[in-house]
């Protein structure tokens, strides 16, 4: 389904997995199923990898930067599963939709806690700042990948980190040192 949903045939499908039809269609009754199917996989992928950052440290300088990394990888990958989530051909199907928007969503709300613990900001001022730097990454990272990579991954991720760091430590720290 790399080259979308709708020039995707479950014959192709089917080939390229391994698999006769009559067995895809024992696990998926269509096309949408499975693509339903590999959505979920893909976006939780990118939740447990934007959560994992979020966790791997306590300096919040360093936080920043694992997020940003992992939206990077997470488009880096070579399956390419980032265009499923971020440039589905299917946005208006309602079930794609809710899954697309359940992925943005629940980045944001682990981002959203952390500032929230640390700041003392209110939730909803929590959830806009994340949705920022979830959205930032999100597009800087896929702007990247399709550009022509003349800034090497790791650099670009400094730069990106860079930023959003110098947005996000303009809100103190409630009740600590800052990080």
């Amino acid at each position: 389904m790399a080259q979308g949903y709708h020039s995707a045939a479950m014959d192709d499908i089917a080939e390229r997995a391994g698999v006769s039809k009559p067995v895809l269609y024992q696990h998926f009754p269509g096309k949408l199923d499975l693509y339903l199917a590999l959505l979920d996989q893909h976006c939780e992928s990118l939740i447990q990898a934007v959560r994992g950052a979020l966790a791997s440290t306590t300096d919040n300088k360093q936080r920043v930067r694992a997020t940003m990394d992992a939206y990077f990888a997470y488009v880096e990958d070579d399956g390419g599963a980032f265009r499923l989530v971020f440039e589905s051909d299917l946005t208006n199907e309602p079930a794609v939709r809710e899954r697309v928007d359940k992925v943005t969503t629940e980045c944001a709300e682990a981002i959203c806690e952390v500032i929230a613990e640390d700041t003392g900001l209110s939730r909803a001022e929590s959830m806009l700042l994340a949705s920022g730097l979830g959205g930032l990454a999100q597009v800087v990272a896929r702007s990247w990948l399709h550009s022509d990579r003349s800034v090497p991954r790791d650099q670009a991720v400094q730069l990106l980190a860079s930023l959003a760091w110098r947005g996000i430590a303009g809100f103190p720290l409630h009740g600590t040192e800052q990080h």
